[in-house]
């Protein structure tokens, strides 16, 4: 939708390698916890980090995620504190995108969330329950704050759908490679290469590929069709257990060259 390149945009250009984006919920397991963590992964030499903002009723969310959500929250996080943890990490000069439902944008009051990410140094913001036929004034809102309106397609987008969702997007599409919620997979779709495919006829954007993505041959198995994998659950899972995701996150970038 944007003209001018952005700073996602511009991070996840592949140049020969896989891009890789990690996932860490806002909160979890602790702030203090998350603090730290957050600002490891920002240095770990992925590309860009998105931080999710707690909700009661992820939609999207698998098992994992949803544990994490459901700690932060009830570790008192709330939308306020999450664009508070978002500002700490993006001065580690990472471009940080916020994934969050409507509702928590809705409770906040959508312009001044829009300011309040923009005034945080945050990149972009996914909203996997808004729709881009509902999407606006929100999308409007946060385009005119100067952040990026990430939007999804999945594999039962139709191709016409996925002209739309491409023509509304900036910083990247994210492309869901299942038809379900999010958690690690031992295998990735039969079809995914032909749907990454289909994607790119669309838009000019990088495209990242997500859901279910958690393992080094996967990485593997993406590099020349996505631009950027996005790790969730698999990351989130170590940092639910108290150990260290770096090492993780560095097997992963190995396999993503």
């Amino acid at each position: 939708m944007k003209t001018e390149t952005s700073r996602l945009d511009q991070a996840l250009r592949a140049q020969g390698d896989l891009k890789l984006v990690a996932y860490m919920m806002a909160g979890h397991p602790n702030k203090k916890r998350s603090l730290e963590v957050g600002k490891k992964l920002a240095t770990s030499g992925i590309a860009a980090l998105e931080i999710g903002i707690p909700f009661s009723d992820p939609l999207a969310d698998g098992p994992v995620i949803q544990h994490a959500g459901q700690t932060a929250l009830e570790h008192g996080m709330t939308v306020g504190a999450s664009l508070e943890l978002a500002a700490a990490i993006a001065r580690e000069g990472i471009p940080t995108v916020l994934m969050t439902y409507i509702n928590p944008i809705l409770s906040h009051d959508p312009r001044r969330f829009a300011a309040e990410a923009a005034q945080a140094g945050v990149a972009g913001v996914i909203v996997p329950d808004l729709p881009i036929e509902e999407a606006e004034p929100i999308a409007g809102w946060l385009r005119a704050a100067s952040l990026d309106t990430i939007f999804m397609v999945s594999p039962t987008t139709s191709p016409a759908r996925m002209a739309s969702i491409a023509e509304h997007s900036s910083g990247f599409v994210y492309c869901v490679t299942v038809t379900g919620i999010t958690g690690a997979r031992s295998e990735l779709p039969a079809g995914m290469k032909d749907l990454l495919a289909e994607v790119k006829k669309h838009t000019d954007l990088p495209v990242a590929a997500g859901f279910g993505i958690s393992r080094p041959e996967h990485m593997k198995a993406l590099r020349g069709s996505a631009d950027a994998a996005v790790v969730g659950s698999a990351i989130v899972a170590q940092i639910d257990r108290g150990a260290d995701p770096v090492p993780l996150v560095k097997e992963l970038l190995k396999a993503c060259r």
